[in-house]
């Protein structure tokens, strides 16, 4: 059986309801060729297509990040039903969110997650650079791919 292979714009509202519809990303960094996961709240800013997510800057993924900012992340739905297997894997850019930068995604964050308010962490984005959604609910094995041609 191939595989389906269809690229999609970010605004495909597929792409949209499966990032929504969760909330937790597993963000895997690396350093020294060594690979790490960490999972993270996340929400989603549809205006600067970004994933907003809090850390401490002591874990080990914030330092790996402050060392390279390029990140692979994944989102998925957990089930073992063949018929609906759902994940999105993401590879993009991490920023440390400023004074500059923070204000709208902050809110975006705090609408989602009322009560990191009251968490002392920084706010990061991961700005992707490719979607690779699997969708068997689309067909078994099909995939929609949006890749970010700068």
């Amino acid at each position: 059986m191939s595989t389906k292979i269809h690229t999609q714009s970010i605004d495909d509202p597929r792409f949209l309801k499966f990032i929504r519809k969760h909330h937790v990303l597993t963000l895997c960094t690396t350093k020294d060729n060594q690979p790490w996961c960490s999972a993270c709240f996340y929400a989603y800013d549809t205006n600067q297509n970004c994933f907003v997510f809090t850390s401490d800057e002591n874990t080990r993924h914030v330092m790996e990040i402050l060392t390279n900012d390029h990140v692979a992340a994944n989102i998925i739905l957990e089930t073992k039903i063949i018929g609906i297997i759902q994940g999105l894997q993401i590879t993009g850019k991490v920023v440390k969110l400023n004074d500059q930068n923070i204000s709208h995604l902050k809110g975006t964050y705090l609408k989602k997650f009322p009560f990191a308010f009251l968490v002392n962490t920084s706010l990061w984005a991961l700005y992707p650079n490719s979607l690779k959604l699997t969708d068997n609910k689309l067909g078994f094995g099909t995939k929609l791919i949006w890749t970010n041609e700068l």
